[in-house]
C-alpha cells in the first residue's frame, strides 16, 4: 500500500535551506518568503504540484521587491520618457551603490564640520561648463525653471515669445508652472515670427527678466523669426534660458539643440535644464550661471523643497566624471554595426523576422526633427504584446503592420537575451518555426 503522499511533503526549514530561498531571504520580508514556502507546501499536499517541487513553485511565487521592471528598450527612442529616459552609466549605478548607506554628502571628515551638501557634483558640473560662475542642483528640470522664475519675478513680469509657450508631456505647460511661482507673462511677438523690437518695446517699470524656452519637442518652419539669446542680453533684464535637454556644450552630432556653455557665453544670466535627458545622469535639475544670480536661488526658501537626495548627487557626480553613458552610446551607434547586429538576430530567431531600415529619434523633448539612421528587426505585428508581457519585457513599435525591434538602444551585450525573448514570443504567438 503506497505511502501518505503528503508524508513525502518537505518540512518548512528544509524548504527554507534552499539556497534561493536563503538568499531571497535576505532580499526581502522574511516572513514573505515563508508564506511562499507554505502556500506551495499547500499546493503538494493537495496533489496541485509534486512534493519534489515545493522549492521550484516557492520560489518562482516570491513577490518583487519592486514594482518597476527593468525593459529592453528596441524602440529605437534614445531618450524615451515612459522608458525612464537615460539609462544610468554603470559609474553611476556603482556611485549610488556606494551612497546607499552613511556618506560624507554634507559633512567634512577632515574638519568634521557639517560641510557643502553635494560638493562634488556641483564641482564636477562647474567643470564641465566653464562659462558658469555658479551652479545648483534642484530634483527636476521644471524644478530649476520654477526656482528662478520664483526668484527673479515673483509678483512682476517676465517676457517671453508668444512662439515660446510650450506644452510638454502629459498636459503640462510651461506658463502654468511660471505663473504658479507668482510671475506674471508678458507675451510679445507671434506663433512664428518674434523680434527684438517686440522684446525691447515690452520693457517697462514691471519687467523682471525675459525668458527664452527651447521649444524642445517641436520645430516650427517657413515665415518664422525669433531672437537670440545675445540679442536680448543686450536689453538689460537677465535672461534666463531654458535649453530643456540638457546639452552642456556643443556637438556636431546635435548642431541644433542649444547648449548650456554657449548660452552663457551669449550673455544669459541662468541656464535651466535636465540631467537625465542628453546629460545621460540621473533625473535632475541643473542651474548655471553669474554667481550673484545662482546664490539668489540658492538661498530662496523654495530651494529646500527642491532639493536633490544623496543617489541622485553621486550619480550625477559619476556621470560628469565618467566614461560614454548609454545616451551617447545609443546616439553615436554606427548604423552599419547595427544592421550587422540585426542580421544575427534575424539568422538566430527564423524566417518571420526581417531587417529593414529604421529611423531612430533622440527623444525626451531634445533634437525634434533629426533622424537617426539605423536598422531594425521586423517581426509580425502579434508578436509586441508577448514581447511587452515576456521576461525580460521588450519595447519595440509597431508600425505599419510590424512589430519593429531597433537595436540602437539596445547594448550589444544583451543581444542573446533579445534573442531569446522573440523566440519565446514566436512560440506565445504560434509562429515559431523551430
Amino acid at each position: 500500500m503506497n505511502a501518505d503522499p503528503r508524508r513525502r511533503v518537505p518540512r518548512t526549514d528544509a524548504v527554507l535551506a534552499d539556497p534561493r530561498l536563503r538568499d531571497a531571504a535576505t532580499r526581502l520580508d522574511p516572513a514573505a518568503v515563508k508564506d511562499a514556502v507554505r502556500a506551495a507546501q499547500q499546493q503538494a499536499r493537495d496533489g496541485a504540484i509534486a512534493p519534489e517541487a515545493v522549492a521550484d513553485h516557492a520560489v518562482a511565487a516570491l513577490p518583487r521587491p519592486s514594482s518597476t521592471r527593468a525593459v529592453i528598450n528596441a524602440t529605437g527612442v534614445v531618450l524615451h520618457t515612459n522608458l525612464g529616459r537615460a539609462p544610468l552609466s554603470p559609474a553611476a549605478v556603482e556611485a549610488m551603490i556606494t551612497a546607499s548607506g552613511s556618506t560624507d554628502v554634507e559633512f567634512d571628515l577632515t574638519t568634521g564640520q557639517r560641510a557643502r551638501r553635494g560638493r562634488g557634483a556641483l564641482a564636477a558640473l562647474a567643470a564641465a561648463v566653464p562659462a558658469a560662475e555658479e551652479v545648483a542642483v534642484v530634483n527636476n528640470g521644471a524644478a530649476a525653471l520654477l526656482l528662478a522664475t520664483t526668484t527673479l519675478a515673483a509678483g512682476r513680469e517676465v517676457i517671453i515669445s508668444r512662439g515660446e509657450l510650450v506644452e510638454i508631456g502629459d498636459g503640462f505647460r510651461l506658463p502654468d508652472l511660471i505663473t504658479s511661482a507668482g510671475a506674471r507673462l508678458r507675451e510679445v511677438g507671434t506663433t512664428n515670427r518674434t523680434t527684438f523690437a517686440d522684446y525691447a518695446d515690452a520693457i517697462g517699470p514691471e519687467t523682471a527678466a525675459m525668458l527664452k524656452i527651447h521649444p524642445s519637442n517641436f520645430v516650427i518652419t517657413g515665415f518664422t523669426a525669433g531672437v537670440g539669446v545675445a540679442d536680448l542680453a543686450r536689453l538689460g533684464p537677465p535672461v534666463i534660458t531654458d535649453i530643456g535637454s540638457g546639452l552642456l556644450a556643443p556637438d556636431p552630432l546635435l548642431p541644433d539643440e542649444p547648449d548650456a556653455d554657449t548660452a552663457l557665453r551669449a550673455g544669459a544670466a541662468v541656464i535651466t535644464a535636465s540631467g537625465d535627458k542628453l546629460l545621460g545622469g540621473p533625473q535632475a535639475g541643473l542651474l548655471l550661471g553669474r554667481a550673484e544670480v545662482v546664490d539668489r536661488l540658492r538661498r530662496h526658501p523654495m530651494a529646500r523643497a527642491l532639493r536633490v537626495d544623496k543617489l541622485t548627487l553621486a550619480a550625477l557626480e559619476a556621470t560628469l566624471r565618467g566614461p560614454l553613458t548609454p545616451t551617447w552610446a545609443a546616439l553615436r551607434a554606427d548604423a552599419a554595426l547595427l544592421r550587422t547586429r540585426a542580421e544575427a538576430v534575424v539568422a538566430a530567431v527564423g524566417a518571420d523576422a526581417v531587417v529593414v531600415p529604421s529611423d531612430g529619434v533622440v527623444g525626451g523633448g531634445g533634437a525634434p526633427g533629426l533622424t537617426l539612421p539605423g536598422w531594425a528587426v521586423a517581426l509580425p505585428e502579434d508578436h509586441a504584446v508577448a514581447l511587452r508581457t515576456g521576461e525580460p519585457p521588450v519595447v519595440g513599435r509597431v508600425e505599419r503592420g510590424r512589430c519593429l525591434l531597433d537595436l540602437r538602444c539596445v547594448p550589444p551585450e544583451r543581444d542573446a537575451e533579445l534573442i531569446a525573448a522573440v523566440r519565446a514570443a514566436g512560440v506565445a504567438t504560434g509562429t515559431d518555426r523551430d
